[in-house]
């Protein structure tokens, strides 16, 4: 996800950086070429006018021109103004204080609302929680018995309705669990009668949290059923599905600038727990190139220890990440999740993990890196200065590659240290280590 524009704003900034101080036509070339990146990627006009007369006023505020760290501000000032757009901290989602907390699902069919009501109970389960799903959905054919489906492989309750209003109702009454997520019915377009169902569900149920499922594949059309839906609900979150479907990202980034209303959640693949907690800071490193070390840090806490998982972030953070940290990584990353998705966490491996294609060479891929960490003596990983072409050789033959392939892993990481010596200050501002 976000991979065109990512792509188009970490070239900008690599050429920014190039330069030995940052001149005003540097900054002018710079913002037109952030401003034409939103545009293509299918950010809304007004959103992007906004957020690059916002660089373009805190830069000359900032002095960034004819400074030798102008390009690092420049980058830091469109970090903060993204982070700003996208809504600054994340959301939870709601939790009463007297259980039952209710939760209704709403949203254009084809957005994703039933499969996201899942996730959502999954995340919530992980949690702690004990959700309770109800299929409200009675218009569109076999809705019900695709949220049964999903419950069977999640083993949680789905409970089913006659009335959506009056039995949704009955259920929060005697739910059976601490949390209950209503998935309503869609139409095709906004029309009355599915506004007028869904109001009667939330007068009915009180709600804590009304969570709008939009499409991110929808592009402007997203925002434009956002704001038609918060015209007539209490819609107090979004969740963004289809993200990863959406190289341009667009409308995700549109989204909340152009509705006010907060990001929840964001979908991040078809398994039932590709979902995360939407947290701009995170989102706007990702889009910048600079990768997303919490959360790798945070799926890497599901395998590894607590305060193992810390010292590696640690690690990253301060540029003394060596490749014998990366190889007891490698170990993990079957159970963390695709190889390419966690590679674009990591702070200059992007480029490298868009070369990774997906299913069966992925694996292969996977398996080469390690065969070449692997070959290499505890030394070699902790300081790659010594690896000259003899090593090179010998590392080559011991796992069954090439020297060129020993250079472009070294490389690669090479330039992730680099990177992060660079970033490290902004990332330890806005990441875990602050808190």
């Amino acid at each position: 996800m976000f991979e065109q524009l990512e792509s188009r704003l970490t070239t900008t900034f690599a050429k920014l950086r190039g330069r030995p101080r940052v001149t005003d036509a540097d900054l002018e070339e710079a913002l037109r070429d952030v401003r034409v990146a939103l545009l293509e990627a299918d950010v809304s006009f007004k959103v992007v006018r906004s957020l690059v007369a916002t660089v373009r006023e805190r830069a000359v505020g900032a002095q960034v021109v004819r400074s030798v760290t102008g390009a690092q501000q420049v980058v830091k000032i469109v970090h903060d103004a993204l982070v700003e757009m996208l809504g600054s901290e994340a959301v939870p989602i709601a939790r009463a204080e007297r259980p039952p907390t209710v939760i209704v699902i709403v949203g254009l069919q084809g957005s994703g609302k039933t499969t996201s009501a899942a996730k959502l109970a999954n995340l919530l389960r992980k949690q702690g929680r004990k959700p309770v799903l109800v299929a409200a959905d009675i218009h569109r054919p076999a809705a019900v018995e695709q949220l049964e489906a999903l419950g069977r492989q999640l083993q949680l309750p789905v409970r089913r309705v006659v009335d959506p209003a009056r039995d949704a109702a009955r259920i929060v009454a005697e739910p059976g669990g601490d949390t209950v997520i209503v998935d309503t019915a869609g139409r095709l377009h906004i029309d009355e009668a599915m506004m007028a169902e869904v109001e009667g569900i939330v007068a009915a149920t009180k709600p804590h949290d009304v969570l709008l499922v939009v499409d991110a594949m929808a592009g402007q059309d997203a925002v434009d059923a956002a704001s038609a839906f918060h015209a007539r609900l209490p819609i107090t979150g979004l969740v963004l599905a289809k993200v990863d479907s959406d190289a341009r990202g667009g409308a995700s980034l549109s989204v909340r600038a152009a509705t006010g209303i907060p990001v929840k959640l964001m979908g991040t693949g078809e398994k039932l727990d590709s979902i995360e907690v939407f947290h701009p800071d995170r989102l706007a490193q990702r889009i910048l190139g600079m990768g997303d070390v919490v959360t790798l840090v945070e799926k890497a806490q599901e395998v590894v220890d607590q305060k193992e998982a810390e010292e590696q972030a640690k690690k990253m953070l301060e540029a003394r990440f060596t490749l014998d940290d990366f190889y007891t990584q490698l170990q993990q990353v079957k159970k963390m999740g695709p190889l390419g998705d966690l590679m674009k966490m990591i702070p200059g491996m992007g480029q490298l993990a868009a070369q990774i294609p997906t299913g069966p060479e992925t694996e292969r891929e996977l398996k080469k890196v390690e065969a070449i960490v692997s070959s290499m003596t505890r030394a070699e990983r902790a300081d790659l200065t010594i690896l000259n072409g003899s090593r090179r050789k010998r590392i080559a033959r011991g796992s069954g590659t090439t020297v060129s392939d020993v250079n472009h892993l070294v490389k690669q990481f090479e330039e992730m240290r680099k990177l992060m010596k660079q970033l490290g200050p902004a990332l330890r501002y806005h990441g875990p280590l602050r808190r």
